[in-house]
């Protein structure tokens, strides 16, 4: 499967298994989704289970809260990231502090799916990476993941979660891995050594990351399709670099980051988001206070930068192989 077809398979499992799963979104119903995540599942389970909505995020959000708190497990697609903004009130000031301000009485079993991230040309309101918005919010959890299997057990445990879930897919490599090269055409999932898609049910686990690939001089620090970036540049460059999935970014798996960081002595953060306030702060932040004395050079970022996406510069902004390289040869040599 690519992750599209994972995606789809994990709505089919948990709507199969689960009367009350249900999915809404634009365009989610008869056309399956702008990306085609929900094809075929409208006809399957027919159209009070899988319905289109107007245009409206907002709406979107308050609807599926109320679908939540009444016993439903809502699956929520906003059509791009760069769309989230409108149900952005309902989904930190309502969603999010449900559990809190009920004392535990409620819960908000929603998860809210999105396609993000740039590498398809879409422009500046087709390629954002709002992810570190949701992980400011207390209450969130937020998921993102680089390959199909993991979006797919992932997708089932974020559906099987009480509280809410932001699980954001990025869309470069929807239908095949990305090899950090710009200019070349995706290459198809099953031409990558990526582990194959079970059929059935299967989680993985929230908050948890992965060793996508082992190394001792440096570590990297990446999610979504920034993992691809970071295994093409270290091989590219005969690095022995560590690059670490982080798959869940709230929680953070912080005790995966602090073993490989003192292993390596070394850690480079890298992600699409515009660098100031992004997630890689956070990161080099945690890295600093839990492993400074392992540190042998300071902790650096490749990121996006701090404009809107461009359409005809997208890959002048998104951070490759040549930008992480440079970082990756500085910190070696510090």
């Amino acid at each position: 499967m690519n992750m599209i077809e994972a995606i789809n398979s994990a709505h089919d499992v948990m709507m199969e298994r689960d009367p009350d799963t249900v999915v809404l979104g634009e365009d989610v119903g008869y056309f399956g989704g702008v990306f085609r995540c929900t094809a075929g599942l409208q006809k399957k389970y027919g159209r009070s289970r899988v319905f289109d909505t107007p245009i409206a995020e907002g709406g979107i959000m308050a609807a599926a809260i109320g679908m939540a708190v009444y016993g439903l497990r809502p699956i929520a697609e906003i059509q791009f990231a760069d769309y989230i903004y409108p149900g952005f009130d309902q989904i930190c000031s309502e969603a999010a502090r449900i559990r809190y301000r009920t004392a535990g009485e409620w819960f908000m079993p929603m998860t809210i799916r999105s396609p993000y991230g740039g590498g398809i040309f879409g422009g500046q309101t087709h390629s954002q990476s709002p992810e570190a918005l949701f992980a400011h919010m207390s209450g969130i959890t937020t998921v993102i993941p680089s390959n199909p299997y993991d979006a797919k057990g992932l997708l089932i445990s974020a559906i099987e979660s009480n509280d809410p879930v932001v699980f954001f897919e990025p869309k470069r490599i929807y239908n095949g891995p990305f090899d950090g090269h710009y200019d070349r055409p995706v290459t198809p999932w099953s031409k990558h050594p990526s582990p194959d898609v079970p059929e059935g049910y299967y989680t993985v686990p929230l908050g948890k990351a992965a060793i996508a690939r082992p190394g001792s001089e440096v570590t990297i620090l990446a999610y979504g399709t920034m993992v691809h970036v970071a295994i093409a540049t270290a091989e590219a460059a005969g690095i022995d670099a560590e690059v670490v999935d982080l798959r869940t970014i709230v929680p953070v798996d912080i005790e995966t980051i602090e073993e490989s960081v003192k292993k390596t002595g070394r850690c480079v953060v890298l992600h699409e988001a515009t660098r100031t306030a992004g997630f890689g702060a956070e990161l080099s932040a945690l890295v600093q206070e839990r492993c400074f004395y392992h540190l042998e050079a300071p902790v650096a970022r490749v990121t996006g930068f701090d404009t809107p996406y461009p359409h005809s510069l997208e890959w002048a902004y998104f951070p490759g192989p040549i930008r992480l390289g440079l970082a990756l040869k500085k910190t070696l040599e510090d």
